[in-house]
């Protein structure tokens, strides 16, 4: 077969029956194998379009791997460190390993989605494949403004819809035997926080003794520990600005707070140069940050030993945000304490949990607007008005009698 001039495309047959369409644009050959002669013919013709408006096929030849890992190295200013983290590991784990070696030119849609399917067979969670769905379509996004690609092949992808885990919430009862199972413990602070304001496990590691103000009773929440730290960088900020937040506190917590900060020093003193001093309120034994698998480890052994149902260390919050709205705490309040940016946000994820408060607000409004019958007296004056139910309205002058 003679070699094409530029700009000129072929198409001819496999062995395999699939169809395979070729064309050199500035020196570059750009190949596609399609199932069919159809769609290798549509391939050609929409590359052909695309010379005219300026594409030029310039990196379509590299392998998506070491087109990711120039990706990458861009993104390590634009976002946030944990989030650089995550991307790197999901593309060393995830994606390298299934389409690293395809050409980039060369990736079809099938490809991404098989992608998905064989994560779902190995039981990744939905979380983890729509990080992955996220760097595939950002990164290929990339290349199409770079010119290596005509269009971003995701557009005709489905990942998994992202599905939270279900709540699991305790009764007031099991809040009681949860403290009580707490009580005495290095955790019984922690909890007892994590209960009282529904803070979050990372910003709850996260807290300084400098964070609290003794005399006005809050609590401020700056920070949050990452969840995998190098080399002393134990902190993140928070991921939106109404996570920067003051809370208040009851005098309760705060004499338990006082009691642990006491049992702290002491602790400090037995450990002497041991200790590694980071102003922590909830640190590990020797003074660090707790590493979070060892908290839920403690957590979980708390609950079996008690005999309670097992939740997650997350479930803490959702319990305090249940507790705060089924005692009439306002939505705008309960928003605030728990760092969420609108109040919406509190009642999308909590308001299936107060299916009583539908039927105290129609009560509510049936004795509002209700009038209450009143016995009607003989010694009114002429210019007072008495409607028909018996409820006086103003007189003519403005007064009421």
């Amino acid at each position: 077969m003679a070699r094409r001039g530029n700009n000129e495309g072929t198409i001819y047959q496999l062995p395999s029956g699939s169809w395979r369409a070729q064309i050199y644009i500035n020196g570059y050959r750009l190949g596609k194998t399609k199932k069919t002669k159809r769609e290798a013919q549509a391939w050609l013709r929409q590359t052909l379009e695309k010379t005219v408006q300026g594409y030029t096929g310039h990196g379509s030849n590299v392998l998506y791997k070491d087109f990711l890992r120039g990706w990458l190295s861009t993104k390590s200013s634009a976002v946030k460190k944990s989030t650089w983290r995550l991307y790197e590991g999901t593309i060393r784990n995830h994606i390298e390993p299934i389409l690293g070696k395809i050409k980039i030119n060369d990736i079809e849609p099938e490809d991404i989605q098989n992608l998905y399917f064989l994560k779902i067979e190995k039981s990744i969670g939905s979380r983890t494949i729509q990080v992955i769905h996220t760097v595939i379509k950002s990164s290929l996004e990339t290349a199409v403004r770079m010119g290596v690609l005509q269009n971003n092949p995701t557009q005709s992808t489905t990942p998994p819809k992202y599905t939270s885990p279900e709540m699991d919430i305790y009764s007031e009862h099991e809040i009681t035997q949860l403290l009580l199972a707490v009580k005495g413990t290095l955790l019984e602070a922690l909890i007892h926080l994590a209960i009282t304001t529904g803070l979050r496990q990372s910003e709850l590691l996260a807290l300084n003794w400098s964070d609290i103000d003794w005399d006005r009773k809050t609590i401020s929440v700056q920070r949050q520990l990452r969840r995998k730290y190098v080399n002393r960088d134990y902190y993140s900020s928070l991921k939106t600005k109404s996570g920067r937040r003051t809370i208040s506190v009851g005098m309760n917590t705060i004499q338990k707070l006082l009691e642990h900060h006491k049992n702290q020093i002491d602790e400090k003193e037995k450990m002497g140069d041991r200790w590694d001093e980071n102003n922590l309120i909830f640190p590990s034994t020797i003074g660090t940050p707790i590493r979070q698998r060892n908290l839920l480890r403690g957590f979980k052994k708390i609950i079996r030993e008690s005999g309670l149902r097992e939740i997650r260390f997350h479930d803490l919050r959702h319990t305090a945000a249940s507790l705060m709205l089924n005692h009439g705490i306002s939505p705008i309040i309960v928003a605030k304490r728990l760092g969420h940016s609108k109040v919406s946000m509190t009642l999308d994820t909590y308001g299936h949990l107060l299916p009583g408060m539908q039927q105290e607000s129609a009560d509510y409004i049936d004795d509002l607007i209700t009038p209450i019958p009143i016995k009607l007296h003989t010694n009114c004056t002429r210019n007072e008005e008495i409607d028909e139910v018996g409820l006086k309205h103003p007189n003519r002058e403005g007064f009421t009698t």
